[in-house]
Formats: structure tokens, sequence, C-alpha cells
């Protein structure tokens, strides 16, 4: 397993909850969060977990959130490695043609509304004082300075939605908890079901233990003053 950071720049004794706990990347961020030992607590939530976790649930999004208050301690750090690209049905439109209503409702509701629904009823667990953050799996293909090649409409638009959100909720945190961190990450492209299949030969493909080393070492480094902004799993920022 990849090294992950230290965590030195939290608080000790916080808990660290991660969304999509079951995904490749999802248990790849608990793996790495409890071999830290940083954290009083690593709380995964699925929707197999108990309680469930699920977008197609809006409610279980307050429950969980709920049930985390139940457990006492600081909320250090919240991790959506939530996401949806592809299934059985669609795939990701190469042309205008391809647009499909159902496919990218699908899109907004995971990849964006979900979301936003977390950071509604999570980031308020967020303490007032020392670091503590929310991170979101965004894409570099939801960058709209970055796009050259057009198509993935639905998943490109979802993801430029989520970035917009955490933009705004970045604003809205930072008011009343000056130390808390929102940000969008880009995991870059990883070896799981999500995106592994649409590698290009040539393009650097990461492991979800090394993926996820590489953002926790980022949310690490990061400070009040990147908050709202756009990076790499390389921590660079990226561009709107």
């Amino acid at each position: 397993m990849s090294t992950a950071p230290a965590f030195e720049s939290f608080p000790r004794d916080g808990l660290a909850v991660v969304c999509g706990a079951t995904g490749g990347i999802g248990q790849a961020f608990v793996a790495h969060l409890q071999a830290s030992q940083q954290f009083a607590g690593v709380i995964a939530l699925s929707r197999s977990s108990s309680p469930a976790l699920d977008f197609d649930r809006p409610d279980s999004i307050a429950e969980c959130a709920s049930f985390i208050k139940t457990l006492g301690g600081e909320v250090r750090l919240i991790v959506d490695a939530t996401g949806y690209l592809h299934d059985e049905t669609f795939q990701p439109e190469k042309s205008l043609r391809h647009i499909d209503a159902d496919y990218m409702a699908k899109q907004f509701q995971i990849n964006a509304i979900g979301p936003a629904l977390l950071m509604k009823h999570f980031c308020p667990l967020l303490p007032r004082s020392g670091k503590s953050v929310f991170a979101t799996l965004s894409a570099k293909v939801g960058s709209i300075g970055d796009n050259r090649m057009g198509g993935w409409y639905g998943y490109r638009a979802a993801k430029a939605a989520l970035n917009q959100l955490v933009k705004c909720s970045a604003i809205e945190i930072g008011r009343n908890k000056r130390e808390a961190v929102c940000v969008a990450l880009h995991p870059g492209t990883v070896d799981t079901g999500l995106s592994g299949p649409f590698a290009k030969s040539g393009l650097r493909v990461q492991s979800p233990e090394e993926a996820t080393a590489n953002m926790l070492t980022v949310l690490d480094q990061l400070t009040a003053e990147s908050s709202g902004g756009f990076y790499a799993y390389d921590g660079n920022a990226l561009p709107w």
C-alpha cells in the first residue's frame, strides 16, 4: 500500500468520514485513514452500511448525519468518494445524438445533487475551530477551461456543477468556520470499474491505494486559503 500522510495538520483524535466506502477508491481511503491512527474513528458509509447512505434516497443522507452526531467527537475530515460514469445501460456520450435524458438525470443525481446534500447535512458537523476538511471527488473533465475534446456531456456537466457547488459551500462555510477547507479533487485515472475501462494507451493509471494516498497528502497540505479550490491528485490547481 502506498504511504499516506501523517495528517499532522489535523487536530488529533477527531472523526473521519468516508462516503462511498465500498468502491475501490472509498475502500482505499478507509484503509489509509485507519492505518494512520490519527483519528479516533473512521466512519465508512455506503449503500450497504448501517445506516445506509444512498443518493437515490435523499432522506438517508440526513439520517447518516444524525447518526454521526450521536457518536460524539469532532468531525475533522469528510471525504465524498461517490461517483457515477457508466453502467450496463448507459455509456458516456460521444456526440450530441447520444444525449439521453435518463442518463443525464442519473449523472446529476449522483455526481451533483447527492454531494450537494452531503454538504448540506454533513458540513454543519465540522467544528468551528481547528482545521477540518470536506473533500469531494470531481474530475478534470469537469473543467470547462480544460475541455478540448468535447463529448461526455452528462458527466462533464455534472462535475462542472459539482465544482460550482463546492465553491459556493466553501464561501458559506468559511464565514463561521475560518479554518475549514472545502475542495473538489481530481483523482486522476484510477484502476477501478468507474474509470479504468476508459484509460487510454500511455496514460498514467494509478492503483486506488496510490491515488488515495496522493489525495490525502494534498488534503494534509491544504489550508483555509485553499478552500473553494479544485485540485489534482498531485496538488496542482485545476482551471474551472
